[in-house]
């Protein structure tokens, strides 16, 4: 089956898909996001959608939008920050779009003091009307198609049953037809044996038409290249370490870096706005992330300050073990929106 099939299958099967099955999440899960790792990243979000709402006008009403909320984290620490704007707090509505039975649980648990929230399985689900959309590592969930340069042609990468019946990849037998001359123009250049991977721009697209005829903004915060690029990205992660993806089907989280370019490609191409991409470090300090740690440290004790100056590095540092520089930040937005906080040295600090 191909690489996207596959991709699609061991995350969101019906029964067994990992995403519909578990709470992935934490030390005890297999893998950590920013928003478990401090509440400085769910604030300084919450505070960037204030200042999102006010170049819009300051709308009397606003749909919050989280796609992949995990635990409910970082919408609770973002709804604790947008408390310090009444008048943008009494007009939200928040919307989660979760397929997993069990996360929602967890949702509802931690946002049990919130007023005026409902869940979706799908963005189309979410009602109409100015919106401001949060996506942090979501689209890196989203099944990718893959393509392998061969001598004639690039051929499309599948999975298919070795002679001992396990896993392995293989490649289609014909090239796709007329593929190399909708490929960037630094990837046509790749050697034979080069992957090129990409997503369908379906899921950008809502996002950015949705942005582009109702207002608002969207923001999305993943791993991944500021440029396309071939090379295969394709991982499994368990128990907070890499593992092969097609050795446990349904139970490793599969994912693929982001492809920033094509997503800021698509989004334009049906009229928005786009901002950025930055990186996650440089974006959290513009935000002013070093001040917000500086106020709590004053305030924790030893070991807590500790704890913090810890999530401060991990959130905005480069090199291994930091998030800074692998994680990127990019803006979507209606056109009459710019700049937007954090993603250009010309805005405004959020309030």
């Amino acid at each position: 089956m191909p690489v996207w099939r596959y991709m699609e299958l061991c995350l969101t099967h019906p029964e067994h898909g990992y995403y519909v099955s578990r709470d992935p999440l934490g030390r005890e899960g297999d893998f950590t996001t920013s928003p478990e790792i401090s509440q400085m990243f769910g604030e300084l979000l919450g505070l960037w959608s204030a200042s999102v709402w006010r170049s819009m006008g300051s709308p009397s009403e606003l749909r919050l939008v989280e796609l992949g909320p995990g635990r409910g984290t970082m919408m609770a620490d973002a709804l604790r920050a947008m408390r310090v704007v009444p008048p943008l707090y009494e007009t939200l509505s928040v919307h989660l779009v979760e397929i997993n039975p069990l996360l929602r649980e967890r949702q509802r648990a931690t946002l049990s003091n919130a007023s005026n929230i409902a869940w979706h399985d799908s963005i189309d689900d979410v009602p109409q009307g100015p919106a401001i959309i949060l996506a942090n590592e979501y689209f890196d969930v989203l099944p990718i198609h893959q393509a392998v340069k061969g001598k004639t042609g690039w051929h499309e990468r599948v999975i298919k049953l070795a002679v001992n019946d396990e896993l392995m990849f293989g490649q289609s037998a014909e090239p796709i037809p007329r593929f190399e001359v909708l490929l960037p123009p630094t990837v046509r250049a790749a050697p034979v044996g080069a992957v090129f991977e990409w997503r369908p721009d379906g899921e950008i697209m809502k996002i950015a038409s949705r942005v582009r005829e109702q207002d608002g903004a969207a923001l999305i915060i993943d791993y991944g290249h500021p440029e396309s690029e071939a090379g295969d990205t394709l991982q499994a992660i368990t128990r907070h370490s890499f593992a092969d993806p097609l050795e446990a089907p349904g139970w490793a989280d599969v994912t693929a870096h982001v492809d920033f370019q094509a997503l800021g490609h698509a989004a334009t191409d049906v009229g928005a706005r786009i901002h950025g991409p930055v990186t996650q470090g440089e974006f959290l300090r513009r935000l002013g992330i070093e001040t917000r740690a500086a106020t709590l440290m004053a305030k924790a004790s030893p070991e807590i300050a500790e704890d913090i100056v810890g999530a401060l590095q991990r959130l905005t540092a480069g090199g291994r073990g930091g998030m800074g520089s692998m994680f990127k930040v990019l803006g979507v937005s209606a056109p009459h929106l710019t700049p937007l906080p954090g993603l250009s040295d010309e805005e405004p600090a959020a309030p």
